[in-house]
């Protein structure tokens, strides 16, 4: 009789928060559609990365970009209330909680929107506001109504397309690294507004910032040794391991311990997993050869330090091959991935600008045919550089605010 009354308290507890968090949407797109009738601040933008988790990626560059030229703009980013910690440390960056009363009225008058995601679906957007979506990522893996099945939580296919081609309606302007990408976003998303083919903002830091003394400095902050090689392990989540919405698993198939043994006496191991990613890592053993850096503000600067890259199907390739260093793929899963998750836009097998690999053996022996032999920039890699890395010159930043805020 107790177990029945515990269980229909737990029950009636969860339809209260449920209606709660109904209610609370309500209100917020009421105050939207209210608010959203007054004049614009003309001189107030919005910038966002990854939900409010990051204070990074293209939304930032743009910022910086126009922070440093002192544009005539209030500048503001929207921050989730789990991760303050990240813009408490910023001084110089105006921050406001995300769904606080604050965050209402500067994001129902604000004149422009500037974020990499998408933001929440019952987010109504004032008629004159001008939202800019810069995305975060060539494609390589299927995306919005391209993607044949969805096999994530909390929604199906169909629930899925609509919701993004709803989303991706209220766009004005979205941001595209290369031809490629534009074909693609413009299908994948519905898009059929203005795109800026102008390279990625966030790459602009890569390409104005890669000589020794930087990355010696940045290696210093992150306190990694100055005599070791860096590899970045950098992979993506997996659409059906998840433990709920926005809360993806990962299983770490590389054997560390044969890897310190190795590699150990010349190598670090970085570690960044994808923002969705909730692990957290037993490393224990391992502290002075694998560094967790997946909650460090931007990955732009771990790019930089790394003398190496491991990824998978991560977008993160892309950027990485601007700097033209070697990349190891490990893909121990790519039949699931390829035919049952997401699928691919061109042949990964065939042109990805490095090898592809299943165990660690296979990577500690490339690794050591790289050290052994030298990297060279074959054929397949000067290929990919030239259809995706085209436009990355270091002014990618300046093209959007030319087209955006200085028309």
């Amino acid at each position: 009789m107790m177990f029945m009354k515990r269980l229909l308290h737990r029950i009636n507890q969860r339809l209260i928060r449920l209606r709660r968090g109904v209610f609370v949407q309500k209100t917020y797109r009421l105050a939207f559609l209210i608010l959203g009738k007054l004049p614009r601040k003309k001189n107030v933008i919005m910038f966002e990365s990854f939900h409010g988790k990051q204070y990074s990626d293209s939304p930032r560059a743009i910022y910086e970009y126009m922070k440093e030229n002192k544009l005539p703009y209030d500048m503001y980013w929207m921050a989730d209330r789990r991760h303050l910690s990240t813009f408490e440390k910023l001084p110089d960056v105006q921050y406001v909680k995300r769904l606080s009363l604050k965050w209402i009225f500067l994001m129902a008058r604000a004149k422009y929107w500037v974020t990499n995601a998408r933001l929440p679906l019952w987010l109504p957007k004032p008629k004159e506001t001008v939202y800019v979506q810069t995305w975060h990522g060539t494609p390589l893996k299927r995306l919005g109504v391209d993607i044949e099945e969805v096999h994530m939580p909390g929604t199906d296919t169909q629930k899925y397309k609509n919701n993004f081609l709803f989303e991706a309606s209220k766009w004005d302007y979205l941001v595209s690294p290369n031809a490629y990408a534009t074909e693609i976003f413009k299908r994948a998303f519905g898009f059929d507004k203005k795109v800026i083919e102008s390279g990625y903002p966030r790459n602009d830091f890569l390409i104005n910032h890669n000589n020794p003394e930087k990355v010696a400095e940045l290696k210093k902050t992150c306190g990694l040794p100055a005599d070791k090689k860096v590899v970045l392990y950098a992979p993506t989540w997996r659409d059906n391991q998840f433990y709920a919405k926005g809360k993806y698993k990962f299983n770490l198939k590389m054997d560390l311990e044969q890897m310190k043994e190795e590699i150990g006496d010349q190598y670090v191991i970085v570690l960044r997993m994808h923002y969705l990613v909730a692990e957290n890592l037993d490393l224990t053993g391992f502290e002075d050869f694998v560094f967790d850096f997946s909650n460090h503000e931007d990955i732009r600067e771990l790019y930089l330090i790394a003398d190496l890259l491991i990824t998978d199907y991560s977008s993160v390739f892309f950027d990485y091959a601007n700097l033209k260093r070697p990349m190891i793929f490990f893909v121990y899963d790519i039949e699931e991935y390829r035919d049952n998750l997401r699928g691919f836009y061109f042949d990964f097998e065939k042109k990805a600008p490095g090898p592809l690999v299943k165990t660690t053996d296979e990577i500690i022996r490339e690794i050591k045919d790289i050290d052994e032999n030298g990297f060279t920039l074959t054929n397949n890699i000067e290929e990919f550089y030239n259809k995706f890395c085209y436009l990355e010159d270091g002014h990618a930043s300046e093209r959007v605010i030319r087209e955006v805020f200085e028309k």
